[in-house]
C-alpha cells in the first residue's frame, strides 16, 4: 500500500481509503461482515476510513466505531455531516449549531474522543462559509476535530473560503471530496487545479461511477432491475436511454484496455484517479468483502503514458459523460426563481 501526505496536515494516508457508506441497512445491516471489511482492509495496509451521520442515519458510524476497538490510535478516521438528521428544523446544514450537535452525535456513534477530518458533506447556501468555518476552528481548537474539509464544493467557493479564512484569522479547509471516475472527469477543469494550487488533500469518491465500472452492467445483456442499483435507479441503468447506451459503449472500450493490461475493469477504474496529481486517496466503498478484495488489487496496477492517452481519445480530460450522482447542484440551476424573474417583471420588460 502506499501513502501520502493528506494536504497540509501532516497526516500521511493510504492512497485507497476505506469508504462505510454501505455499512448499514441501506447497504449492508451485517455488523460482524462489515467488521470483517473493515479489519481486512486495515489488514491490507489502508490506514483511512471515511464515514457520514447520514449513511444508514448513523448506523455506519456506529459499525465503524464498534470494528476500531482497539485499532483507534493507528486509524485516520474521516466524517461528515450536513444532511437531515431525524425530524424537525434545524438539524442539517452548516450553521454553527448544528455543527456543534452533529459532531458530539457522530463522536457518540464512533465512541471516539476525537475525528480526524470533518467534513462538511455538502454546500450550505444558506450558511455564510465564514459561520462555518468558525464553529470548524472552534471544534478544532476544543480537540474535537483535528482537520476539516468540504465535499463536493465547487473551485469558486473553495477559493472564496480559502480568502475569507485568511482575512478573519479561521483555519481553512484541508482538504475537498468530489466524485472522479473514468466517467466523470468534469473536477479536472477547475476543482482539482483549484485544490491544488491552495495545497489541499483530495479524497475522490464513486471511481466505480455508481456501478458501471463494476463489470456488472455490459452492453447488450439485460439488467436486473430487482437488485443493486438498478432497483433503486431504474431510469439510470435503463439501456434505452441514450445517456445510458452511451456509457454502456464506453464501459466495453474500458473493459478492453482492462483486458490488455491483464486487470479487470474495477482494478481498472480505481486505478486511474490516483493518477492525477492533486488526488490524495480514492474513496471505496464496498457493500461485501468480495468487492473490497476485488478493487484494492488496483493499488497494483500502474497505467502508463499509452493507456492514459487511450483513456483521454475516450472521455476528454475535463468532462463528464454523465452528472455524478448525488453531487451538488447549485440553487442557481435547481431553483426555477433563481434562473426567472418574476412574472411581472417579465411583463414589465
Amino acid at each position: 500500500m502506499r501513502y501520502r501526505t493528506l494536504g497540509a496536515t501532516g497526516m500521511d494516508v493510504s492512497v485507497y481509503c476505506l469508504g462505510a457508506m454501505m455499512f448499514g441497512y441501506e447497504g449492508n445491516g451485517d455488523h460482524a461482515a462489515c467488521t470483517q471489511i473493515i479489519h481486512r482492509a486495515l489488514d491490507a495496509g489502508i490506514n483511512f476510513i471515511d464515514t457520514a451521520d447520514a449513511y444508514s442515519d448513523g448506523e455506519s458510524e456506529v459499525i465503524v466505531g464498534k470494528a476500531l476497538h482497539g485499532r483507534r490510535d493507528n486509524v485516520i478516521l474521516s466524517t461528515k455531516g450536513y444532511f437531515q438528521m431525524g425530524e424537525g428544523r434545524n438539524r442539517s446544514g452548516s450553521s454553527r449549531r448544528w455543527l456543534i450537535r452533529a459532531v458530539d452525535d457522530s463522536l457518540r456513534r464512533l465512541e471516539t474522543d476525537w475525528i480526524d477530518l470533518y467534513h462538511v458533506h455538502r454546500l450550505d447556501e444558506a450558511t455564510a462559509i465564514e459561520e462555518t468555518l468558525g464553529v470548524l476552528t472552534d471544534l478544532v481548537r476544543e480537540g474535537k476535530i483535528r482537520a476539516f474539509g468540504c465535499s463536493t464544493f465547487p473551485a469558486e467557493v473553495i477559493t472564496e473560503a480559502y480568502y475569507v479564512a485568511e482575512q478573519r484569522g479561521l483555519l481553512r479547509f484541508a482538504s475537498e471530496q468530489p466524485p472522479y471516475s473514468l466517467l466523470t472527469r468534469g473536477i479536472e477543469r477547475s476543482v482539482l487545479p483549484t485544490c491544488e494550487r491552495l495545497g489541499m488533500g483530495v479524497l475522490s469518491w464513486s471511481p466505480l461511477a455508481w456501478g458501471f465500472l463494476t463489470g456488472k452492467y455490459r452492453k447488450g445483456q439485460p439488467v436486473d432491475f430487482e437488485s443493486g442499483r438498478a432497483a433503486l435507479r431504474r431510469a439510470s441503468f435503463d439501456p434505452e436511454l441514450p445517456e445510458v447506451a452511451a456509457k454502456l459503449d464506453l464501459v466495453e472500450r474500458f473493459v478492453e484496455i482492462a483486458d490488455d493490461l491483464g486487470c479487470t475493469l474495477p482494478q481498472l477504474a480505481v486505478a486511474f484517479p490516483i493518477v492525477h496529481p492533486a488526488v490524495t486517496s480514492v474513496i471505496l466503498g464496498p457493500r461485501t468483502l468480495d468487492q473490497l478484495v476485488s478493487t484494492i488489487d488496483g493499488s497494483q496496477v500502474a497505467l502508463e503514458d499509452d493507456t492514459l492517452d487511450a483513456i483521454d481519445e475516450l472521455v476528454p480530460p475535463g468532462t463528464n459523460i454523465y452528472e455524478p450522482d448525488h453531487a451538488w447542484t447549485p440553487a442557481a440551476l435547481s431553483q426555477p426563481t433563481r434562473r426567472r424573474r418574476t412574472l411581472e417583471e417579465r411583463r414589465a420588460a
